[in-house]
């Protein structure tokens, strides 16, 4: 399907694995010139060679996680048509040992990122009457797990952005949306699981466990691939999209079990 995206300019953060970099891929793949940032260079330099199979890229050595990676950011590209914000961490721990400290960092990285990135560029969107800014945020949003609460209370916080920016858009061709992935294969889940269930004998041990135990209400009972996720933000950022406003868009596998 063509996403009618050619000649579009995107910008992907936390971009150099994982879930941003498979979206990264999809929509250089759509025509779109991807800008990618990461913190490594090192990282940066193979998920630029990774995208650039695919189609356009621009790397960009920057952490929007500080005010000084931003600024650096937008120096660097003051001006794009899609902004999607999915620079993330997580960590599982009792909610008992999470520090101050602990919930600040979360908060800056998962949540104050975007909004530093979004404050530049969605005036300059509603100014050309077109761009698409969307959140990767959580199943953990709506189901806040458990082992980490301060990752749900992230993502939870992300879709209150968005949807508050998408109010702001009525009557022009600018859209905020959030997608909401569940459990999805990328770098680092096993370690997280295991460190959840540490008697798991194998990865797929593990993760059969983790859907038996952690997350029982996934439909799929699988991860999900990150290609998946970036299929579907693709889409969202598409003219093809252009009724979709100030959604939460959920591609979680069926663990939110209410219509939401």
């Amino acid at each position: 399907m063509d996403l009618k995206l050619a000649g579009k300019t995107a910008i992907v953060t936390g971009s150099t694995a994982g879930i941003g970099l498979a979206i990264a891929e999809r929509l250089a793949a759509e025509g779109v010139e991807v800008t990618i940032t990461g913190r490594s260079q090192a990282k940066l330099d193979a998920a630029a060679e990774q995208v650039g199979k695919s189609g356009k890229v621009n790397p960009v050595l920057a952490d929007p996680a500080t005010t000084e990676g931003a600024a650096a950011l937008i120096a660097a590209v003051p001006e794009t048509d899609i902004l999607v914000n999915n620079l993330g961490i997580y960590e599982a721990k009792a909610f008992t040992d999470i520090s101050d400290a602990d919930w600040h960092h979360l908060f800056e990285v998962n949540v104050v990122s975007g909004a530093r990135l979004a404050r530049h560029y969605f005036p300059k969107m509603l100014a050309k009457d077109w761009g698409r800014i969307i959140f990767i945020s959580s199943e953990s949003s709506l189901v806040i797990p458990e082992e980490m609460i301060h990752y749900g209370m992230t993502k939870t916080a992300q879709l209150a952005i968005a949807r508050g920016l998408a109010a702001q858009t009525k009557g022009t061709g600018v859209t905020v949306n959030s997608v909401m992935p569940g459990p999805t294969r990328s770098e680092g889940i096993i370690d997280f699981v295991k460190s959840v269930l540490p008697d798991a004998k194998s990865d797929a041990e593990a993760e059969e466990q983790f859907f038996e135990k952690i997350r029982p209400l996934s439909l799929i009972r699988r991860f999900i691939e990150a290609d998946e996720i970036g299929a579907m933000t693709a889409f969202l950022a598409s003219p093809l999209a252009a009724a979709t406003n100030g959604a939460a868009i959920r591609a979680e596998g069926g663990i939110v079990p209410t219509i939401a």
